[in-house]
């Protein structure tokens, strides 16, 4: 007998991985080039600059409690219920659910786990690089300052860089990096430099965050993306490592045994209408009564029928034949059929 073991969702998403992909075959990973070795440096160098001018309490620390005299929030009151759903996007759990959606999909439809691993890796990157900067540098926000013209560094804050913004930067750029054609990647890229920017305006909008902590959320973000082709080679061994211990999760809850491929579906026979049931059903016996050998036919009495031991010789009254509608019976029919069983036989 045959047995099938019920497959889970987790072996029909495995499955699904394991054909051949079906993305185009122009589509490479990403290298680190020497262009993106250039903007890597470029945009190291504007960090570690926003971090120094911030430190030495420069002009940038003034022009940040400038913008916050400012209060930009009570300038334009008529936007502010408009922003404080915008910069949502900048949010990570929201950001991180629907982009990892998307790209979910993504790693079905090119059966790879490339997409979601990229997304893990650019989020474990952003939460080690930007919250080890936030604890190490301590800044407190613009709503808990405490000394006017102060940087306000080292007193246990967390604001500088700004989280919103590089999250931005790296969520929706990711969709940028993993685009399939250069021209989807740079209208990608478009979308997410000017979402990026949006969302760093509006924290400075709404007083959570200083302008500089902008500008190094920014160069935050940035310079997660350009360092993701590093990352790749670790990216293609870990999803060989998790296919890997997908079969032996597989080999061991089968006991060891090949499971024998399943069944092919049984085919539905056709529908027959009931006439041509009936005529399939004779055609056995038409050909059983084709094969025997002529004999003559047999004569039986009208009336029901008994076995051949508890008959009796009983000679047949009248003609067998019908009377025709038109003609009138034979007066002589019944004398015929009396004289005819008064006869005596006659020994031949």
């Amino acid at each position: 007998m045959r047995t099938e073991r019920n497959l889970t969702r987790l072996d029909r998403v495995f499955a699904r991985l394991d054909r051949e992909p079906e993305r185009p075959a122009h589509i490479d990973v990403p290298k680190m080039s020497r262009h993106r070795v250039v903007l890597f440096a470029a945009t190291l160098a504007f960090y570690l600059a926003i971090v120094w001018a911030v430190a030495i309490t420069s002009w940038l620390v003034r022009f940040d409690w400038q913008v916050m005299f400012f209060r930009p929030y009570q300038q334009w009151p008529e936007i502010h219920a408009f922003l404080d759903y915008y910069v949502v996007l900048g949010q990570r759990g929201p950001t991180a659910v629907m982009v990892a959606a998307w790209l979910g999909w993504r790693s079905l439809r090119q059966h790879t786990l490339r997409p979601l691993l990229t997304l893990g890796a650019s989020l474990l990157l952003l939460n080690i690089t930007v919250g080890a900067a936030k604890l190490g540098m301590g800044r407190l926000g613009p709503h808990y300052a405490i000394t006017i013209g102060s940087n306000e560094m080292g007193l246990g804050g967390d604001i500088f860089p700004s989280g919103h913004t590089a999250n931005a930067v790296v969520t929706w750029g990711i969709l940028a990096y993993l685009a399939s054609t250069p021209r989807a990647r740079r209208w990608l890229s478009a979308l997410s430099a000017v979402t990026s920017l949006g969302v760093g305006l509006t924290t400075v909008y709404l007083g959570t965050h200083w302008l500089s902590d902008v500008l190094l959320g920014w160069a935050a973000g940035l310079l997660i993306l350009l360092a993701l082709p590093w990352c790749e080679p670790l990216i293609a061994r870990s999803e060989a490592g998790i296919f890997a211990l997908r079969d032996l999760w597989r080999t061991r809850t089968r006991g060891g045994r090949t499971v024998p491929a399943p069944a092919p579906s049984p085919v539905p026979a056709p529908v027959m209408s009931p006439q041509a049931v009936a005529v399939d059903s004779e055609m056995p016996a038409r050909g059983a009564v084709a094969s025997r050998p002529p004999r003559s036919p047999a004569h039986l009495a009208p009336g029901p029928h008994t076995a051949r031991s508890e008959r009796t010789p009983v000679t047949p009254a009248g003609s067998r034949r019908p009377a025709h509608p038109d003609r009138p019976p034979h007066p002589d029919r019944p004398a015929r059929a009396a004289a005819a069983t008064a006869r005596p036989l006659t020994g031949g």
